[in-house]
């Protein structure tokens, strides 16, 4: 039986497949919605929807923030399913292409505009949560409004609950990785905004 770490490493991969497969079939590339990935997904959430005391302070951030991407995304792609039974007809793929490029070649010279892809949006250097307290919430403030920019639920998104999961996380990885310091960052990547450790030696 996969343990709760393994589910949400593939709930996350489910979920980016469920956007990339969605894309592609309004795209023209597929015949058929990903109804597999979506059950798979579907079945992952219903499993642990009455879990939440078994998941430590990390998952359970973890697991609500893929929860909500996910649940952005169905949004995205019922919107798309009713424009399509109204007639409506989408702008050229290369135009829309050529447009998505410009905004994240812009992405930091415009106010409100969705960071670019892979490229950090701030990178804090921590030790310790408890004394880092002013990078801590540097970075929260970073990651909310990231995935806020994202389109993004933050709703579930609280300073104290972010907080003890960068103090597990940080725990956790100097004791795996035997390193003193870690530096994270908050990057978009394939469309989700994401934290992401470094080990500093």
């Amino acid at each position: 039986m996969a343990t709760i770490e393994e589910d949400l490493i593939q709930l996350e991969k489910d979920v980016r497949q469920f956007k990339i497969e969605y894309e592609q079939y309004f795209g023209g590339g597929r015949k058929r919605p990903p109804a597999d990935t979506e059950w798979r997904i579907e079945l992952v959430i219903k499993r642990y929807g009455d879990r939440a005391a078994e998941m430590s302070y990390g998952d359970r951030f973890r697991y609500n923030n893929l929860i909500q991407t996910y649940a952005k995304y169905r949004e995205l792609f019922r919107k798309r399913f009713k424009q399509r039974e109204e007639g409506y007809v989408p702008r050229h793929f290369g135009a829309a292409a050529r447009t998505i490029e410009a905004n994240r070649a812009h992405a930091r010279e415009k106010p409100g505009a969705v960071e670019p892809e892979g490229v950090a949006v701030i990178r804090v250097e921590c030790s310790d949560p408890d004394r880092d307290a002013e990078k801590v919430e540097q970075l929260y403030q970073a990651f909310r409004k990231a995935k806020e920019k994202a389109g993004e639920s933050t709703d579930q998104l609280a300073l104290d609950t972010f907080k003890a999961f960068l103090r597990q996380k940080t725990q956790q990885l100097k004791e795996q990785q035997g390193c003193e310091s870690l530096e994270y960052e908050v990057v978009v990547e394939s469309g989700l905004v994401r934290l992401r450790a470094r080990i500093k030696k």
